[in-house]
């Protein structure tokens, strides 16, 4: 399995990143100073106060007692965690920067680690008290989502919130489009999001908890011309969001589709139109967070996004 650059595993599981975090240690090492066998009873002097003698004995107690809350105080002090494939660029990157500002810890993948080291800096300068974790992967290939699925899993930090993200564009017609078009698309597009949550779905049941969102598209409901294979694919993954809503309702997993319209990213590369006709990621990533921030009683089953003036065809 590839192991991303930045991260030092022990650091990043056990070590503490606030001020909290730190009391367990504190009190693991207070309690070591003056463990029953690290003295010599008969050459101390007995104190005059039965409390003074009284702590003294329970020293090596008080130390159990410290290393027990470390355990348990990590995970309850611990920051949120945010999944989201495709992170580099885009909406992908807009929802890492919205939830990080709110407190989350993030997990992404991308396929190119150059970029993923450029998003690696740009975080440690914006965000000092959250950890970012980063895969190279290429989630139209299995091996390598199940790869960063293990990869996750490894981490063995609850999942808040996961974001199916990844996918691509390619323009075309089902009669005229490049032969491979629709295969290529179904594994970026459908597959990747499938098996991902498949592989991370079972420790959210057995948690009770979590939020799935699955990017669709507006042309996951209306198709249009030079869509292709792409609407066939976002209809698809549309669809398994359903399934996934109907299967997790009973399980306390929230499960969100999100359609979004024209928005500007790396898809409309080379454009003639006007930015002010696209949609802006960050608007994406404020209704996905928005959404996500209601109560656990409340899930908006669709979340769909237009420009202001409209689809653009």
């Amino acid at each position: 399995m590839a192991i991303a650059w930045n991260i030092n595993y022990l650091h990043a599981l056990y070590f503490p990143t606030t001020k909290v975090q730190f009391l367990p240690f504190i009190l693991f090492l207070a309690s070591l100073y003056k463990i029953p066998w690290q003295r010599n009873k008969e050459k101390i002097r007995k104190p005059k106060h039965n409390c003074s003698t009284r702590a003294t004995d329970y020293a090596f107690l008080y130390s159990i007692f410290g290393v027990l809350i470390s355990k348990y105080a990590f995970s309850y002090f611990m920051n949120r965690l945010l999944i989201v494939t495709g992170g580099t660029k885009g909406i992908g990157k807009a929802i890492i920067w919205k939830f990080a500002a709110n407190g989350f810890d993030i997990i992404t993948c991308a396929r190119t680690k150059k970029d993923l080291l450029s998003l690696q800096e740009e975080f440690e300068s914006a965000f000092t008290q959250n950890k970012l974790f980063w895969q190279c992967a290429d989630l139209s290939k299995k091996e390598q989502v199940l790869q960063f699925a293990e990869f996750i899993n490894w981490l063995n930090r609850p999942i808040d919130v996961l974001v199916n993200n990844s996918g691509f564009f390619v323009p075309g017609q089902v009669y005229n489009e490049p032969e491979g078009a629709l295969e290529s698309q179904i594994d970026a597009n459908l597959y990747s999001a499938y098996y991902l949550s498949r592989a991370l779905l079972s420790s959210m049941i057995k948690r009770q908890d979590g939020h799935i969102f699955t990017m669709c598209s507006i042309a996951s409901i209306i198709a249009y011309p030079n869509g292709g294979s792409y609407s066939i694919s976002k209809f698809a993954l549309y669809g398994m969001t359903k399934v996934l809503r109907e299967e997790l309702k009973d399980k306390g997993i929230r499960v969100t589709a999100i359609l979004p319209g024209a928005t500007l990213t790396a898809s409309w590369e080379g454009t003639s139109l006007p930015a002010d006709r696209f949609m802006k990621s960050e608007d994406v990533a404020e209704a996905i967070y928005s959404t996500h921030c209601l109560s656990k009683n409340t899930v908006v089953e669709d979340i769909v996004l237009r420009p202001q003036l409209g689809d653009i065809n």
